[in-house]
């Protein structure tokens, strides 16, 4: 729901016959609907004082002005005129400013219908909700009956407020006017039912429509096939599109939507394919639904074809795209893309700044990041928190603390999702009394409960600094019941200490709790696998398999020439498969020379040492470094990004890599980024 703004003029009830008293304006005379509709300012034809004052009004661009022409009505006589008056408080409320629409609402000795009308509407669509609905009591309360162009944004208003027992008795008035088959309010009607989740009430109401059949009516159907697909009832929401006897660009966008939120994305793609005609919100519909959909280079695609076709993007097909950038690591398509908005007179605002240095942090641009941080003039709690992210997704856990500080200084009040990676920065930096000291100072300094993701990041404080028994006991204090994130965090601090004792204790809460989650089977086969118990490795594979569990695959993807290229495990799909695999021989024979040995503790079966060393060789981050290596100039850096947590074996092949190319490669695996130069690692092997 939109967050409402300061109610300025408040009802203290909705009561069922909607006459509660609001804070009423300095005047407030009976009229009956007869004598204020037929105002002497209303009728006959406008004087040229009048037509010269309105145009004036509608030439207006400031408050400024609009207060200079306010002088100059009362000069001329002009401030009792209901013409001038209404286009005067109209003007006020498009330029945002409603108190100064209601100071001349007040001063108008005779309200109307048609001031009335302006009002509410310009209350409603500033997001002053409560007062729309109070200023339209009052008009009830002085005997004006609101007419077919007041309900549709009295209606906007309870949808705002979420208030269906208003929503109700106001469609009781509807009925009892006469108005429910006009189609202006009909639809706002139906919009309503569909946005307060009453979508049985929106059909019925669709299904009593008498004009369904008109073209003119197409809203009507747009907006009940909309609410379908917002309800997940996809399957009506197709057959009323099948059955529309006329469609238009925003009846395709309403189902591509629908599917794209039900995850039916090639369906989606194939009914974009079939539209004759699409505006900025078709592609930017598809381009949105490939991102939530784990479509990110398909969304990068489609972003191209888009200007291809001369369609200018909106700010959230910029932001969408970004987010795909940010995402898969495409650094190249994100500075083009960056560039494209710095050419096309694009602001810098909250929207797209933030998308922005998100992208810079998550493709491992993070002083990019934090230029553009410092460049966007409107930053809000989300873009404070991206940056904090960024520094500590990074490693730096200063500049994460010090933005974090600038953050509150700014005035911006902290909440539990920045306060987690503020936690999150002292984690990856092993500094365990300063992450114990901001998770008190959450509670204590501004009550934020903390969440099962807080108490997470404090057992992988623990766990990372080795001090595993307090992480045990911090877990067994917790208030909360841990649950499946909790248990896992102590299980992968077991690992990396080998505490296997610990391990199967973890284990066994987390298979109780998710006994089909691959990641306990996987992690506890390590522990056994590095240890040399091969008998214990065998058992859990075999329970894994008799239990159905799929391990998830691991990929990579790399950016070579603004082209994103992706990767598996032992994967041969890719065209250049066969220079990859002499590549990365060649790498593995060098990294040898110089002392790298293969960590075949990190393959899970108890075969020869040689085949482990082949299953370790083929690991898609491996595959990605031996691509981005014949594929780019010598000393060229290398970014790659990894869905899993990278293994041990292959942060130690990178690190030899980095010294031997010598070139930077950053990775970014599911916990952080690691920067390999000089044959170590920004992580200080601590991840």
């Amino acid at each position: 729901m939109r967050k409402t703004r300061h109610v300025l003029s408040k009802p203290t009830s909705f009561p069922a016959t909607l006459t509660p008293t609001p804070t009423t304006p300095k005047k407030a005379p009976s009229h009956s609907p007869r004598s204020t509709q037929t105002n002497s300012h209303d009728q006959g034809n406008a004087n040229p004082s009048e037509t010269h004052f309105i145009s004036l009004i509608h030439a207006s661009k400031t408050t400024q002005q609009l207060q200079q022409l306010h002088a100059q009505i009362v000069r001329h006589n002009l401030h009792s005129n209901s013409r001038v008056i209404t286009q005067f408080v109209s003007s006020c409320s498009l330029l945002k400013n409603i108190s100064y629409a209601l100071s001349i609402f007040r001063q108008f000795d005779h309200p109307n219908l048609f001031i009335f009308n302006v009002l509410i509407r310009g209350l409603a669509e500033n997001a002053y909700f409560m007062s729309s609905i109070s200023y339209f009591v009052y008009m009830l309360r002085l005997n004006i009956q609101p007419d077919r162009l007041t309900y549709p944004f009295v209606l906007k208003s309870i949808v705002a407020l979420c208030e269906r027992g208003l929503g109700e008795v106001v469609h009781g008035r509807i009925l009892k006017m006469g108005l429910e088959f006009d189609s202006f309010v009909r639809v706002s009607l139906v919009d309503m039912y569909v946005k307060l989740e009453l979508l049985g009430r929106a059909l019925q109401l669709f299904d009593e429509s008498t004009e369904r059949n008109k073209l003119a009516s197409i809203l009507l159907w747009n907006v009940v096939i909309n609410g379908c697909c917002k309800a997940g009832e996809l399957r009506k929401a197709m057959e009323l599109f099948e059955a529309m006897p006329e469609r238009n660009v925003g009846s395709w966008n309403s189902l591509i939507n629908g599917l794209m939120t039900d995850r039916q994305v090639d369906r989606a793609m194939e009914l974009f394919d079939h539209m004759l005609e699409k505006n900025v919100v078709s592609w930017t519909t598809m381009l949105t639904g490939l991102v939530h959909n784990g479509r990110q280079e398909k969304a990068l695609d489609m972003f191209s074809n888009m200007l291809v076709e001369g369609v200018r993007p909106n700010d959230l097909t910029i932001v969408s795209a970004l987010s795909a950038c940010a995402k898969t690591g495409a650094l190249e398509a994100g500075v083009r893309i960056h560039n494209y908005i710095s050419s096309n007179g694009f602001k810098l605002n909250r929207a797209i700044g933030t998308a922005l240095v998100d992208m810079y942090a998550k493709c491992g641009h993070i002083d990019s990041a934090s230029r553009i941080f410092g460049e966007t003039k409107e930053k809000d709690l989300r873009t404070w928190t991206v940056m904090v992210w960024g520094w500590a997704i990074h490693g730096h856990v200063e500049h994460a603390l010090q933005c974090f500080d600038k953050m509150k200084l700014a005035g911006v009040k902290p909440d539990e999702v920045v306060f987690l990676a503020v936690l999150t920065a002292c984690a990856h930096a092993g500094r365990v009394e300063q992450g114990l000291y901001f998770f008190e100072r959450m509670r204590l300094n501004y009550s934020i409960e903390p969440t099962m993701k807080h108490y997470a990041v404090i057992v992988d404080l623990y766990g990372r600094a080795g001090q595993l028994d307090e992480a045990l006991s911090f877990v067994q204090s917790m208030p909360l019941e841990p649950d499946f994130v909790i248990w896992g965090a102590l299980f992968c601090a077991c690992r990396a200490h080998k505490n296997i004792e610990m391990a199967e204790f973890a284990s066994e809460k987390l298979m109780l709790l998710e006994p089909k989650h691959p990641g306990n089977y996987v992690f506890l086969s390590n522990i056994y696998a590095g240890t040399g118990r091969w008998e214990d490795v065998e058992r859990v594979r075999i329970s894994m398999k008799d239990r159905g569990v799929d391990k998830d695959p691991g990929w990579s993807y790399i950016e070579v020439e603004g082209r994103l290229h992706s990767f598996g495990a032992g994967d041969y799909a890719h065209e250049r498969a066969e220079e990859i695999y002499q590549k990365l021989a060649e790498m593995t024979k060098s990294a040898r020379e110089r002392g790298y040995l293969p960590e075949t503790e990190w393959v899970l079966h108890n075969i020869e040492e040689e085949e482990k060393e082949d299953a370790l060789g083929s690991h898609s981050e491996k595959l990605a470094l031996a691509f981005g290596l014949i594929s780019t100039a010598p000393g060229m850096g290398i970014r790659i990004v990894k869905n899993l947590r990278v293994c041990g074996d292959c942060h130690s092949m990178m690190k030899y890599v980095s010294k031997m190319s010598p070139r930077e490669i950053v990775l970014r695996d599911i916990k952080r980024f690691h920067l390999f130069k000089d044959g170590t690692c920004s992580c200080q092997d601590f991840w």
